[in-house]
C-alpha cells in the first residue's frame, strides 16, 4: 500500500518502520466496499502510539464492523515530515496509504496537553482546514477527539467538531452509525452535529457559546436550543461483556512498552487529590478473573509476546488478583510468558504477592509515595504512612529485590521545604533498611531511585482551583530536593519545569487558548513533549504576540463560585464534593477509600441512583 512517492524517501529517514504499514494482525479491507473511513490520529510518534491501550481497542473495534475501516496515523518525525512536505505528500492512513483528508472522520486521542500542536500539525500536514468553521457544511472530514484532556477540551474548541467524553466503546459506534444515516438523508455536516449533540458522551463545541466577565473569568457557557446544557460521560458499567480484542498488531521496531497488555479493571479507589484519572474515571468496575486469563492468552497466542502487563490505575487493588494470577501461572509459566504488575500500592503489597511475583518476574520494583512526609501525604489523600513504605521494602528486600523506584512530586498545595526535604529522607530510610536486614540478597548493594514530577492542577479534582507553582519556584524546589541527598545510592531524577509550566496552561484553559495554538503552530511548535524539539522562550514569544497572559490560566488561585471551562461536563463526580475534599486538603484531613467507606463523590450512583458497593458487576 506505500506509494511511490512514500517509498523514495523511506531509506533517507529515521526509521522508515514507523511509515510502512503491514504488521503482523494490521487490518486491509477494500476500501470500495466500506460506508465509513476512520482515521485514527495519535499526535505522537509511531513507538509511542503503538503502546496505547485505548487505540488497540477501539482499532480493533472499529475494524470489527463490516462497514468501517480504521487506519492508524501517526506523527511523522521531523526527518519525514520534511521530506513529506517538499514533495507534497500528505498525511496518509497506514493501512491504505490514502490521504487521511479523503476520509470521513480523522480522530484524535488526547493523551497529553503538550501534544496539542502535534494535532494542528498533523491537520495540516493532511491539508484539512486547521478551523472547524472553515470546512464547509458538507458531511465528511467530521475531526472528532478523545481521551482523558477531552475533560477540558475548551482549547481545543475551535479546531475539533465532536469530543467524546468518558469511554468510546458505545458512544463511537452510535455517532458511525448516524453519520450513516445523515448521509443516506443527504444532510449536511451542522445537522449531523446538531443530532450528534442529542447522544450521551457527545460534546460539539460550536453548538455553545461562552460569555466572559470584565476580569477574565467566564460568565456563563450557553447551549444553542434544543442542545443540553451539560454533557455527561459515557462508561462501559458491565466490563465482562465491554469489548476486549483477541489480537493486537505486532510492530516492526521497538515501542516503548513492546509487549501484550490485559486490562483488568478501570477506576480507582483511592481518591489521591492530585489524580485526575483517579476522578475521571469512576467507578471502578472490575473484570472476572477467568476473563481477563482468557484474553490475556489469546493475546499471547495472537502477538507471539512472551510478556504480558496486567493493566489498571492501581492493579494490586484488584480484588481477585490472587486467583487471576493462579489462572495465570498455569499456563504462562509452561509457555515461558512473563507477567508484569505495574501500578503497585505500597499497602497492598502483601507477602502473599511477593511470593507471586517471585515466580512470576523478577525486576525493579515502583512504588508512588508521592510525597516525603506524613502531612503532605494527608493532604494529597494518599492514605500511605513511612511504615507501611518500610515495611514494604522489607519485604521487597528479603523476596531478593534490591532496586526500588520511588515516585513524588513537588509543588504541591500548601508544600514546604521540610516537606521537599522529607523525599530524601524517605529515601535515605529505604537505603538504611536494605542494609539493616540480615537476610539481604547477598552480594549486592541497592538502589533507589527518586522520580519527582512537578505537580500539575487538574480540572475535576479538589486541587482544580490552586495556583501552579511558577517555573522559579520550581526550580528552587528542585535545588532543595537535589541538595538533601545524602546517598551514593539514591538517583535522583526530575522533569524539566518549563514544559510543566505550559502543561498547567492548557490543561485548565479555555477557548481563548485557541488563537494561542494557532500562533505555536505557524511558529513552528510540534512536538513539544520532546526536550529537543520544546522551545520555551519560542512559547513566550506566541503569548506576548497574542495578548494572553500564562499566568492568567497557571498561576491564578480560583474561587469556589467561579465557572470553570469544564464545568458544563458532567464527569459523575459532584463540584461540591471536590470542593469539600479541597477544604479538608487544607485541613491535612483524609477520606477513606471507596471499599471502606462511601464518601458520596457521586460517582457511585452513575445507573440506577444505587451505590457502586452494591451494583452487579461492578466492585463487591
Amino acid at each position: 500500500m506505500i506509494s511511490p512517492k512514500v517509498e523514495e524517501i523511506l531509506l533517507k529517514v529515521q526509521k522508515p518502520g514507523r511509515y510502512t504499514g503491514g504488521e503482523l494482525n494490521s487490518v486491509v479491507k477494500d476500501k470500495n466496499k466500506e460506508d465509513v473511513r476512520f482515521a485514527f490520529c495519535f499526535p505522537d510518534t509511531y513507538e509511542v502510539c503503538m503502546s496505547h491501550l485505548g487505540m488497540k481497542i477501539l482499532y480493533s473495534q472499529f475494524n470489527e464492523v463490516p462497514y468501517i475501516w480504521c487506519e492508524r496515523v501517526f506523527v511523522p518525525w521531523i526527518d519525514m515530515e520534511e521530506k513529506m512536505r517538499e514533495r507534497n505528500i500528505p498525511l496518509y492512513g497506514l493501512e491504505s496509504g490514502d490521504p487521511i483528508r479523503d476520509f470521513d472522520f480523522i480522530g484524535f486521542t488526547l493523551q497529553y496537553e503538550m501534544s496539542y500542536t502535534n494535532v494542528l500539525n498533523m491537520l495540516d500536514l493532511a491539508g484539512i482546514p486547521l478551523r472547524s468553521c472553515d470546512r464547509g457544511d458538507k458531511l465528511g472530514q467530521i475531526v472528532v477527539a478523545g481521551g482523558p484532556c477531552a475533560c477540558n477540551p475548551e482549547p481545543l474548541a475551535d479546531f475539533i467538531d465532536i469530543f467524546f467524553l468518558g469511554e468510546g466503546e458505545e458512544v463511537d459506534m452510535e455517532v458511525m452509525e448516524l453519520y450513516r444515516k445523515c448521509r443516506t438523508e443527504g444532510v449536511g455536516k451542522r445537522e449531523f452535529l446538531c443530532r450528534a449533540a442529542q447522544i450521551e458522551g457527545v460534546y460539539v463545541p460550536a453548538l455553545y457559546t461562552v460569555t466572559y466577565k470584565e476580569d477574565g473569568t467566564i460568565a456563563a457557557v450557553i447551549p444553542e436550543e434544543g442542545v443540553p446544557a451539560r454533557v455527561r460521560k459515557r462508561i462501559m458499567t458491565d466490563m465482562d461483556s465491554s469489548y476486549y480484542p483477541d489480537k493486537f498488531v505486532v510492530p516492526f521496531l521497538d515501542i516503548v512498552h513492546d509487549r501484550t497488555v490485559q486490562e483488568v479493571f478501570r477506576g480507582c479507589i483511592r481518591g489521591c487529590r492530585f489524580c485526575q484519572a483517579g476522578f475521571i474515571y469512576r467507578p471502578v468496575r472490575e473484570k472476572s478473573p477467568g476473563v481477563v486469563n482468557q484474553q490475556a492468552k489469546d493475546l499471547c497466542a495472537s502477538t507471539g509476546y512472551d510478556e504480558i502487563s496486567l493493566s489498571s490505575l492501581s492493579t494490586s487493588d484488584y480484588t481477585k488478583l490472587r486467583p487471576l494470577l493462579e489462572e495465570m501461572l498455569d499456563w504462562s509459566a509452561k509457555e515461558s510468558v512473563s507477567v508484569s504488575l505495574p501500578s503497585l500500592r505500597v499497602d497492598s503489597f502483601s507477602d502473599d504477592l511477593v511470593q507471586k511475583l517471585q515466580s512470576v518476574r523478577r525486576s525493579g520494583l515502583t512504588f508512588a509515595p508521592e510525597a516525603g512526609t506524613q502531612r503532605m501525604r494527608d493532604v494529597i489523600n494518599k492514605n500511605v504512612s513511612e511504615p507501611e513504605l518500610i515495611e514494604t521494602c522489607t519485604k521487597a528486600f528479603t523476596g531478593g529485590w534490591s532496586s526500588v523506584k520511588l515516585y513524588f512530586m513537588i509543588g504541591l498545595p500548601t508544600e514546604t521545604d521540610a516537606d521537599i526535604r522529607g523525599i530524601a529522607d524517605l529515601a535515605q530510610s529505604v537505603v538504611e533498611t536494605y542494609y539493616h536486614l540480615p537476610d539481604r540478597p547477598k552480594g549486592r548493594g541497592v538502589t533507589v531511585t527518586i522520580s519527582a514530577s512537578s505537580f500539575v492542577p487538574k480540572p475535576h479534582t479538589p486541587f482544580q482551583w490552586e495556583p501552579q507553582s511558577t517555573l522559579e519556584e520550581l526550580r528552587e524546589k528542585q535545588k532543595v530536593l537535589l541538595g538533601s541527598v545524602r546517598s551514593r545510592k539514591i538517583n535522583c531524577n526530575y522533569h524539566e519545569a518549563k514544559t510543566t509550566v505550559l502543561e498547567g496552561v492548557f490543561a485548565r484553559g479555555d477557548r481563548r487558548l485557541g488563537k494561542v495554538l494557532l500562533e505555536a503552530h505557524k511558529q513552528g511548535c510540534k512536538f513539544d513533549g520532546w526536550a529537543d524539539c520544546f522551545s520555551y522562550d519560542r512559547w513566550m514569544n506566541v503569548f506576548d504576540v497574542c495578548g494572553v497572559s500564562p499566568v492568567f490560566y497557571a498561576h491564578r488561585r480560583r474561587t469556589f463560585d467561579e465557572v470553570m471551562p469544564w464545568d458544563h461536563l458532567d464527569y459523575g463526580v459532584k463540584k461540591s464534593f471536590l470542593q469539600k475534599e479541597c477544604e479538608r486538603a487544607y485541613e491535612a484531613s483524609t477520606t477513606p477509600n471507596c471499599r471502606e467507606k462511601c464518601s458520596g463523590c457521586g460517582a457511585a450512583c452513575w445507573k440506577a441512583g444505587v451505590c457502586v458497593e452494591n451494583r452487579t458487576n461492578l466492585v463487591p
